[in-house]
């Protein structure tokens, strides 16, 4: 029956060139040649440093749902497994609307996965931002078309499933509603997710001068129901002048994580139950004056209980048994002052963040010290920033800051520089300079020195001593045609963290733990070519060639200096039969070349992924995409460590092929809204 209904929805495209007028045989028209005039509309354009990508114009025809896929397909953007980076930037942060955020990254990711994409106006690629966000580093914003009364009620209802090695499924619901000066915005969800995980390890273990081999299979499952919803209410005093009050919030239930681990030592079950469900409370205010003047702030509670049991098989004897709590509670206030004073836009401002992480871990099995610890987090910077725009086409963005860190004992002082400069002549060509520099925290959970066992033989242990790092960023970038992007970058991140497997002397235990290095060091080039062969075939090609160096003098009890050069090449191929034709079909290439992780050494990996997306109904308010993402599950690593006496190589058998189908029901034009959450500091499963 599918292959019917596509052949169908061919044919009735092929069928509007049969279609030709009769005309009398008595009647002679001579008909005169037509003047077309095509235009393309640009996809990227620069000014004051930023790039500002017509995102909605680039996933028109491809199998795209919501906003975090479509990101994806931002020129410089790599889409891992749904992970979002950005070529040149060891890090990129994703806000809305130009407005401040703080939420964490798993919640942020869930709430763009569940926006529908119609609602984007544009996205704009900041790798230096402007202070006045109060984010360092490259940002990414979402610019959202903004409901108004005449659009009335407008909504989105949509559902899918996601066949991997078990099957999951999701519905949602996305409205706006805008009536006099307020807009309402709400984006709900429920999703049953099952996951599976599957990774062989091989450890030839040096210990007492003697080598012994430990092989282990180990097989993940998980489970979990999450909801998530997004809730904002706006008013406008004037065109310049609102006060936005915003709820994002998100609860996961019904959490199952099992994992079985068979090889050498024997067979283990690990069993993880949940006291409760997972919880994740963001309220945001916002307001701005007519004046320059933008204030607000937010709170933020995070709740998690989590026992482990470990047991060994097949007796069911327990191992070990422990209690993992976490309840984290968090505010931010900021306040920002713009003024214009001839021609020159100065800003400046201040932030504080405040952060109470009440966590413990008790040992019920074995008899041992735990923790309960009362964390407090103090961040607050001032800044000072300006931009300009000459008539020679130059643009300027010059922005410093002051930043003071606490946490418990320990405080620092650092001065984060960022600049930003657009040279723009003409369209044809536009280049680009920026430098950054950007504070990177680590997880709250890991600065308690807390222990998981993740079976006999392996466990992952926190590092109190763990140090925030600072990462230096420089790109140059040249944008021709408003389409053709290239970009040169350099990035130093000082102290940098890794976490990675590692063979203790003292035992036979595999230990993860997270570990400052001495640097990062990467530099190389980015190029972004899209192109198209008439109205049918539309494709982008993606070549990203770059030296990466990771130097560690002291970790754990040895020392390791690895460099190598990668590659990165994709080719996104959008194919449509005619303009009028409401299916479209994408096929999609990938590939990494052999890359690094600190000591350790990965594999190459590839994915073929293919699409189609049928429009239908009147005014094709109707959609139903089908996706297969990495076809021959090719999108996963291997790992291996043979270095200074550490010998250890990992296999991964994750399921990273599936199989999405999902319906779409628009009406009265809808056009969603957008929304964004970062949980990357949170969780005791660090």
């Amino acid at each position: 029956m599918k292959q019917i209904s596509f052949l169908l929805a061919v044919l009735i495209c092929f069928a509007g060139f049969a279609q030709t007028e009769q005309l009398p045989d008595t009647i002679l028209v001579q008909g005169l040649n037509e003047v077309v005039v095509k235009g393309e509309k640009p996809q990227v354009k620069g000014q004051n440093g930023i790039m500002v990508v017509d995102l909605p114009g680039i996933v028109k025809d491809k199998p795209v749902t919501n906003v975090l896929d479509a990101l994806g397909h931002l020129p410089g953007v790599v889409d891992n497994n749904g992970m979002i980076g950005l070529a040149g930037a060891s890090d990129v942060t994703i806000i809305l609307n130009g407005e401040p955020t703080n939420m964490p990254v798993q919640n942020l990711y869930q709430l763009l996965y569940s926006t529908p994409v119609d609602r984007l106006k544009n996205v704009e690629v900041m790798y230096a931002a402007p202070a006045k966000y109060h984010v360092n580093g490259a940002v990414i914003n979402v610019v959202l078309k903004t409901p108004s009364p005449l659009d009335g009620l407008q909504g989105q209802a949509s559902m899918g499933y996601n066949q991997a090695h078990y099957g999951s499924y999701g519905v949602g619901l996305a409205a706006t509603y805008a009536v006099g000066k307020w807009a309402f915005d709400i984006n709900c969800s429920f999703s049953r997710t099952k996951s599976w995980n599957r990774e062989e390890s091989f450890s030839n273990h040096l210990y007492d001068g003697t080598r012994t081999m430990i092989e282990e299979d180990n097989r993940r499952i998980g489970r979990n129901l999450s909801n998530l919803i997004y809730a904002s209410a706006a008013y406008n005093f004037s065109q310049r002048s609102k006060i936005s009050v915003v709820y994002n919030g998100q609860i996961t239930s019904s959490i199952s994580r099992k994992s079985i681990t068979t090889g050498t030592l024997g067979s283990t079950l690990n069993d993880s139950r949940y006291g409760a469900p997972i919880t994740y409370h963001n309220f945001a205010v916002n307001y701005t004056a007519p004046f320059g003047l933008s204030i607000g702030g937010d709170y933020t509670n995070y709740g998690e209980n989590r026992t482990q049991h470990l047991y060994s098989l097949p007796s069911y004897q327990e191992l070990v048994t422990t209690t993992n709590v976490q309840s984290v509670n968090r505010i931010h206030f900021y306040i920002d002052q713009t003024h214009n004073i001839g021609g020159v836009e100065l800003n400046y401002g201040a932030e504080y963040r405040h952060a109470r992480d009440n966590s413990r871990q008790t040992y019920q099995l074995p008899a041992q010290m735990g923790f309960d610890n009362n964390l407090k987090e103090d961040i607050a910077d001032v800044y000072i920033g300006m931009q300009h725009s000459f008539r020679c086409g130059l643009s300027l963005s010059a922005n410093a800051g002051i930043e003071y860190y606490r946490n418990g004992d320990g405080h620092s002082w650092n001065f984060i520089p960022s600049l930003g400069g657009t040279y723009y002549k003409t369209p044809k060509s536009i280049f680009q300079l920026n430098f950054t520099s950007q504070r990177i925290y680590p997880s709250y959970w890991e600065l308690h020195g807390g222990t998981s066992n993740l079976n006999d033989y392996s466990m992952v242990i926190g590092n109190p001593n763990l140090l925030p790092y600072l990462n230096y960023a420089m790109q140059f970038s040249y944008i021709f045609r408003q389409k053709y992007v290239a970009t040169l970058y350099f990035q130093y991140g000082d102290k940098t963290s890794a976490q990675l497997p590692y063979q203790s002397p003292n035992e036979l235990k595999l230990i993860y733990q997270t570990i400052n290095m001495d640097y990062r060091r990467t530099f190389g080039m980015n190029i972004n070519v899209p192109f198209n062969v008439g109205d049918v075939w539309n494709a982008a090609a993606v070549v990203n060639v770059f030296n990466q160096r990771e130097k560690a003098d002291k970790y754990h009890d040895i020392s390791f200096d690895n460099s190598k050069w990668i590659f990165y090449g994709a080719l996104d191929n959008t194919i449509r039969f005619s303009q009028s034709c409401p299916v479209a079909l994408s096929v999609d290439f990938a590939y990494i070349s052999p890359s690094l992780q600190g000591l350790a050494s990965l594999s190459g990996i590839w994915k073929i992924d293919a699409g189609i997306k049928w429009q239908f109904s009147k005014k094709r308010c109707c959609e139903l995409v089908l996706k297969a993402n990495d076809i021959f599950n090719g999108w996963s690593p291997s790992m291996s460590i043979n270095h200074a006496g550490q010998d250890y190589r990992m296999n991964v058998h994750d399921m990273t092929r599936n199989l999405k189908l999902a319906f779409i029901w628009r009406f009265n034009g809808f056009r969603p809204k957008e929304t964004s959450i970062d949980t990357s500091r949170f969780g005791t499963g660090k």
